[in-house]
C-alpha cells in the first residue's frame, strides 16, 4: 500500500483514530497498537473538562503516534480559533482538525464558520484538517483559503450509518483528484471504511465504532485491516459494475466438446 503525505508528513497508515470513548485509558493504548494508526485525536475542550489532562495525552503520545488536536464542541469560528491557539500552546503542534458546528441535531458543520477558521488559522501558520460535509463548493472554498486536505463526512458524527451519500463522494474524489481526502465520521462497520477507500479515498478517520464495540481492540485491528484492504483494492483497480450477466469464462468463438 503506497504512502499519504499530508502537510509534508509522509504516513504509512491510511486509518486516523479518535481517542474518546474508551473503558480505560489501557484499552485506548491497546487499540491504537492494534491498528496500526499514526494519527491520534484528541479534543482539548473535552480533556479539559475532565479536571485536567491526568496524563491521558502523554498516553497517546508515548503510543508512538502523533497528535492532531480537534476543535470539537465549538460553535462559533472565534471560539474554534480560541481553542486552536490553546492546542498548539499545550501540546507543541501546528496540526488541528477544525470543527465548527452548525446544527445541534445533526452535528453538521457550519460551512461560513469552517471557511472563516481555517482562512485565519491558515494565515496563523496552522497545517488545518477541517471537518466538512460532502459539498463539493463548500470544500472548494476551504482549499481556496489554504487548506491542503478535507474531511468530508461519511455520515452525522456517531450515527454508524456509513456512507450515506456515495454518488456526492464519487463526486468529490473525480472533481478534486489531486486532494487528499479523509472520510471523517459517520463510519460503523469495517465494510464502511473499506467502501470509502474502493471510492478511491485517501484516508478514514473514525472514533465511536472502536471505543464502543465490544471489543475495542479487535474492532481496531478489523478496521486497520480493512482500510488496508479497500486501498489495496483501488490501487489494484475495481472492476466496473454491470447492469448485464457477463459470462465470466465466455465461448464464442472457441472450439468445445459436446458430450
Amino acid at each position: 500500500m503506497t504512502t499519504l503525505t499530508v502537510y509534508g508528513t509522509t504516513l504509512a497508515s491510511r486509518f486516523l483514530l479518535g481517542s474518546a470513548g474508551y473503558p480505560s485509558p489501557q484499552v485506548l493504548r491497546e487499540s491504537i497498537a492494534a491498528s496500526g494508526a499514526q494519527v491520534v485525536t484528541v479534543g482539548l475542550r473535552r480533556t479539559l473538562a475532565a479536571a485536567g489532562d491526568n496524563g491521558f495525552v502523554q498516553g497517546i503520545v508515548d503510543s508512538g503516534v502523533r497528535l492532531l488536536p480537534n476543535t470539537a464542541g465549538c460553535r462559533t469560528a472565534r471560539e474554534a480559533i480560541t481553542l486552536a491557539q490553546m492546542a498548539r500552546e499545550l501540546y507543541g503542534t501546528r496540526w488541528i482538525k477544525l470543527e465548527v458546528v452548525g446544527d445541534e441535531h445533526t452535528l453538521q458543520p457550519d460551512p461560513w464558520g469552517t471557511v472563516d477558521a481555517a482562512a485565519q488559522l491558515i494565515k496563523d501558520g496552522f497545517a488545518v484538517f477541517p471537518y466538512c460535509t460532502d459539498d463539493l463548493v463548500t470544500c472548494q472554498r476551504l482549499l481556496d483559503v489554504g487548506c491542503e486536505l478535507l474531511m468530508p463526512w461519511g455520515a452525522p458524527i456517531g450515527s454508524g450509518q456509513g456512507l450515506i451519500n456515495p454518488f456526492a463522494l464519487r463526486t468529490l474524489r473525480a472533481r478534486l483528484p489531486g486532494v487528499p481526502l479523509v472520510v471523517d465520521a459517520g463510519i460503523g462497520a469495517p465494510s464502511h471504511a473499506a467502501q470509502a477507500m474502493e471510492l478511491g479515498f485517501d484516508a478514514v478517520l473514525l472514533n465511536s465504532a472502536v471505543s464502543q464495540a465490544v471489543d475495542p481492540v479487535r474492532m481496531a485491528r478489523a478496521f486497520g485491516l480493512a482500510i488496508e484492504a479497500g486501498r489495496a483494492a483501488f490501487e489494484a483497480g475495481v472492476m466496473a459494475p454491470q447492469d448485464m450477466a457477463v459470462a465470466s469464462t465466455p465461448v464464442s468463438g472457441h472450439p468445445f466438446l459436446i458430450g
